[in-house]
Formats: structure tokens, C-alpha cells, sequence
């Protein structure tokens, strides 16, 4: 589609994009909106796109609500006719950023990142236009830089300014390691903006620092430094620290509709409120007025989650789809009904509710079974069990956590 090129349709444009952006400072936000100001009436005069990337390491395997902020962002830039790329961080996950973390973070070896960035591709699909989006990996262009190349990357910085991060300054005050190799994170993800030439770049709020360095080097290269856009993080359904796999408190996106309206019910009303504005499509008036009648008591809490629970089902898996997972919930949650879908597992008595909850695919390891035991999460025949002695008999329903429910048979 042709980019639009009167004043009304740029200033449109330009409050549409900065909507929701967060930069933690007031200045640094009217700078980034000026300069996507300049580069939508570049875009409309040369009747070019603008070049608009964001990236996600394959750290696990799926994507989740908190991706869904950026990849919304993208979807507007999309539709407003520029030029989408989904980067894939196949090497930089090799390195493993710790810009939201004040502890190193464990590498990944380039066979896990492989193995989990095989589905990204798809997933991103469930928001951006698949014949309109380019996903691509940087370890395609990354892996090719020689130590000359890294050395004229690194020249461009110093090692002051590294220092000066808030998760560094932490963990020198603690006495922690911090290794070399991660200042490289923000190196190569700089690299990641020469290599595609970006006006724009989306991010994360504590990724600004890295999109900058991007911008820094865009300038050494001779190319014009791209406009940074960064997004508060959504904080995971705990309610406390921000959505990650690694800590287990995501929604998923291509999680099943059940998993996904259960989730999202079992989130605290403040973090309902938080979420509003940022993972839904709703029009702004409307999330205002939405968290207007939930804080004055005009729409229940309960009610309120249904809606936010059914609008993202419905966004990723479609409106029958969202009926029927909130039939589900309200038959097992709020009737006390055990859901159709049970996972019926057949084994041979007598055998410890620890090993049992393995076999049955309710806990990955010992280790984790006991946890959940310990943590209250399992019921045997609707009674709670905490005992991780204690041992299955005979045929029993087995619930873990709110949602999950496993029958035991026999062998």
C-alpha cells in the first residue's frame, strides 16, 4: 500500500506508533518521536517503507503475551504499509543478554537455540501478516564476523559506559562475576541494525541501551541512526516478577485455549489492570473506561477477567474457541464439573504420588513433582495431599494446580 504523505495522515501515523512507548524519560521519548516524525515524511516523500525490526532470542521455546506487546507494534507498522522483519537471535542467545537481570545468565549451546528457535517463525504468525513479514536468524550474518570485525565493533565504546548499567553497577557491588563476553550482547545486537539497514527497532523498556548501541553503530557504518521504541514489560501471571518461560508464570501463544482462559483467570485484579492497555486490541477509550468501572466497583473483578480472558483467546484461537474454554472454566472452576478432556494414564499399583505425578506427565522430574506437593497444588480424589510418601493404591482423579486433571487406571 502506498505510504501516506499529507501532514494529517504522518501526525496519524506518528500517534499511533508512539502510543504505549515507555522510555523512562521525558526527553529521550519527544527525541525518538521527532526523529520517526523525520523518518515517516522520508518514508512518504521517497514512497519508501520504513525498515522496522524487533528480535527475540530463542531462550525456550515459545512465545508468550509479553512478546505480544512488540509483536502488536509490528503489526501496526504493518498495516500502515512499512516493511516488517522478525529477527531470530540464533546467536545472539548464544551469548544470553542480561539486560533485565542483575545475575549472569546461563548460555545456551547453538544446538538448543536452533531446536527452539525452529517454531518462532510460526508462532510470530498468530499476529503478523505471514506473507508480508521476513523472519530471518542473525547467526546467519553474525557468525561470519571476524575478530577484526568484533574489534571494530567494540572500538566504537567504552568500557565506562557498560559499567554504568544499573544490573552491572548491582553486581559489582555484590562481588559478582560479570564475564567479558557479555558486554558482546549489545555489540551484536547492534550489528543486527547495520546489517538491516533499520529506521526503526522495537524493544523491551530495559533494551533500550542495546537498540542504542545499534543506533551508535549504524552511525559509525554511515548509516542514519534508527528510531528506538521500547514498551514497558509485562509482568508474568504471579503478578510479581516480569513474563518469562524460565519462570513458568506465561500465557503462552499458542498455548490451548483451556491453558490460555485458565491462566488469565488465575492472574490477581491488579495485574488484570496492568494488562489491559497492553496485550489487548482495544482502543484506548476503551481500556480507560474498562479500568474505570472495575476500580469503581461498577464491573466485578471476576466478570471483568472473564472478558479480558475470552477477548485473548478469542485473538489466537478464535471467538467459538474462546466460548468454549470459558464453558470449560466456568464447568470445572465455578460448578465443581470435571472437564471431559481428562488425561487418562494407565499404570500398575501400588506406586508413589511422586512417581505417579511423573508418568503422568504432571511434573518433568522428581524434584519438581515434590514442589508441587509441598506447595499444596495437588489433590487426590479432591482431597489436598502434601506428603511426598504417599502412595496411589488404586483408580484415582488426580487435579494439579487449578487446572489440570489426570485419571489413573489400572495396568
Amino acid at each position: 500500500m502506498p505510504i501516506e504523505s499529507s501532514q494529517q495522515g504522518i501526525d496519524s501515523q506518528l500517534e499511533v506508533l508512539m502510543h504505549g512507548s515507555e522510555f523512562g524519560d521525558d526527553q529521550l521519548k519527544r527525541a525518538m518521536g521527532e526523529r520517526l516524525r523525520k523518518r515517516l515524511e522520508q518514508a512518504a516523500e521517497k514512497q519508501r517503507p520504513l525498515r522496522v525490526y524487533t528480535g527475540y532470542d530463542p531462550s525456550a521455546p515459545d512465545l508468550h503475551l509479553g512478546h505480544s506487546i512488540t509483536l502488536r507494534k509490528l503489526r501496526q507498522f504493518q498495516d500502515l504499509g512499512h516493511d516488517v522483519t522478525v529477527v531470530v537471535g540464533t546467536m545472539t542467545a548464544t551469548i544470553g543478554d542480561t539486560s533485565d537481570r542483575a545475575s549472569g545468565r546461563p548460555r545456551k549451546t547453538p544446538t538448543e537455540t536452533t531446536a527452539a528457535a525452529q517454531s518462532y517463525g510460526e508462532q510470530c504468525f498468530t499476529i503478523l501478516d505471514r506473507e508480508k513479514t521476513h523472519v530471518v536468524a542473525n547467526g546467519d550474518w553474525l557468525s561470519g564476523l571476524t575478530l577484526t570485525d568484533a574489534l571494530e565493533l567494540a572500538s566504537n565504546f567504552t568500557v565506562q559506559q557498560f559499567l554504568a548499567r544499573d544490573n552491572y553497577r548491582l553486581r559489582i557491588d555484590r562481588s559478582e562475576p560479570i564475564g567479558l563476553h557479555e558486554f558482546f550482547y549489545a555489540l551484536l545486537q547492534g550489528f543486527d541494525a547495520v546489517h538491516l539497514e533499520a529506521d526503526v527497532q522495537l524493544g523491551a523498556t530495559e533494551q533500550l541501551f542495546n537498540i542504542l548501541a545499534g543506533a551508535k553503530l549504524q552511525e559509525a557504518f554511515g548509516q542514519p541512526p534508527c528510531v528506538a521504541l521500547t514498551f514497558p514489560i509485562l509482568v508474568g501471571t504471579n503478578g510479581v516478577e516480569r513474563m518469562s518461560k524460565s519462570r513458568g508464570n506465561y500465557v503462552g501463544l499458542t498455548e490451548a485455549p483451556n491453558e490460555q482462559f485458565g491462566k488469565i483467570m488465575s492472574v490477581s485484579d491488579e495485574t488484570m489492570i496492568q494488562w489491559l492497555g497492553l496485550v489487548t486490541n482495544w482502543p484506548h477509550d476503551d481500556v480507560v473506561a474498562f479500568r474505570y468501572q472495575v476500580e469503581r466497583g461498577e464491573l466485578h473483578p471476576m466478570v471483568a477477567k472473564k472478558q479480558l480472558a475470552h477477548h485473548l483467546v478469542s485473538l489466537y484461537h478464535g471467538v467459538r474457541a474462546a466460548d468454549e474454554a470459558q464453558a470449560a472454566f466456568e464447568n470445572t472452576h465455578q460448578r465443581g464439573l470435571v472437564p471431559d478432556d481428562v488425561v487418562q494414564t494407565s499404570i500398575t499399583f501400588p506406586l508413589g504420588l511422586v512417581d505417579a505425578l511423573v508418568a503422568i506427565g504432571a511434573a518433568n522430574s522428581k524434584s519438581a513433582a515434590r514442589r508441587l506437593l509441598s506447595g499444596g497444588a495437588v489433590m487426590v480424589n479432591d482431597v489436598k495431599v502434601d506428603a511426598d510418601d504417599a502412595v496411589i493404591n488404586s483408580p484415582s482423579l488426580i487435579k494439579v494446580g487449578p487446572r489440570r486433571f489426570f485419571r489413573i487406571v489400572g495396568s
